[in-house]
């Protein structure tokens, strides 16, 4: 009997791996997108509103994770020095095509300025897109150039306050949209609102009695023992999705903040919520993406931070995000659309 159950607990399937919530809905969208007209011009198959995607940051032994696809190889040194590009407030595509980030150049050359009507622009001056808003939302662009130390406000900097001194607030927003640029941009944001939240374990004691105890102390104050470290979790909001190119960058990006803001402000990385408008698939990413469903999902890799616990948000650099174990399958060409 002993032997039979231990064959029968073998054959118990584990959890199912998260990355199968993306794939999922790249052969939704394939299978009952409406085809539709879209910017660039190339066409896409589109399903609005679709059930959100969620990740886990950590595994149960309270390692980082970072969910990483593995269907396809992603290019990690871009996602990380656009988020770092976001986080110094920079406007300008040049600093990150020089370092061999070319995702921008498209939405920064002479002709697309000029098809835009901003033939004042020197090459490379996205406006006042991601990072100008996160960092100087309601300062007045000029250029990017400009020095814009002190002006507006500085979301970033206002999110790490609260969650250092108070990480109950309902108010941990971050905002890329802002109606007053939008026609000063490039692009308006697509991956535009997050919203953080700070979460603690319940003491398993507490049975159901709600929110507050008998004593009325919170969850994870109880009497005589000390509170649990908080878990950080974030939901995205975006726009407008391209499933084959834009959201496994923007998984991983959100995904990377989250773990940032944990580390600056000492909480353990909690979940990655997002939540989708638009989610598209562009017709000329089809066959990529039937090759890409193919595939079997491997493991999440492991993240670590080589800084020390608190600190800046400022000042990070690439060799700061140590990636363990992405063993991802080979990569996939997929054309991006501008």
């Amino acid at each position: 009997m002993e032997n039979l159950q231990d064959a029968t607990e073998s054959q118990i399937p584990g959890p199912r791996h998260e990355e199968y919530q993306y794939l999922d809905l790249v052969r939704e969208i394939l299978e009952n997108g409406e085809h539709r007209p879209d910017r660039t011009g190339t066409g896409t198959y589109s399903l609005f509103a679709p059930r959100p995607l969620k990740f886990t940051l950590h595994n149960p032994q309270g390692t980082p994770i970072l969910p990483l696809l593995t269907t396809k190889r992603v290019f990690t040194r871009a996602i990380i020095l656009e988020l770092l590009w976001f986080i110094a407030g920079e406007t300008s595509s040049l600093p990150l095509s020089e370092a061999g980030v070319k995702i921008w150049d498209g939405n920064g050359s002479r002709e697309f300025l000029d098809n835009l009507g901003l033939t004042d622009r020197e090459v490379g001056d996205l406006g006042p897109v991601y990072g100008f808003q996160w960092r100087h939302f309601g300062a007045d662009y000029v250029d990017a150039k400009t020095d814009y130390a002190g002006q507006g406000v500085d979301q970033l900097e206002e999110i790490i306050r609260k969650l250092r001194t108070n990480p109950y607030d309902r108010r941990l927003i971050l905002s890329a949209w802002n109606p007053a640029d939008l026609g000063k941009m490039v692009l308006p944001p697509c991956h535009m609102f997050a919203q953080f939240y700070v979460s603690y374990p319940r003491p398993r004691s507490d049975g159901a009695n709600g929110d507050r105890l008998q004593n009325g102390t919170s969850n994870g104050e109880k009497e005589g023992k000390k509170k649990p470290k908080g878990h950080l979790h974030c939901q995205l909001y975006q726009r407008s999705c391209d499933m084959g190119l834009g959201v496994p960058f923007n998984i991983a990006s959100y995904a990377l903040l989250t773990h940032m803001l944990a580390h600056v402000c000492d909480l353990v990385p909690g979940s990655l919520t997002h939540v989708m408008g638009d989610a598209h698939v562009y017709l000329d990413h089809v066959d990529a993406l039937k090759t890409q469903l193919e595939r079997e999902p491997r493991p999440f890799p492991d993240l670590e931070l080589a800084r020390e616990k608190g600190g800046s948000i400022d000042g990070w650099k690439l060799e700061d995000f140590v990636i363990k174990g992405y063993d991802p399958h080979k990569a996939i060409a997929m054309k991006m659309s501008v």
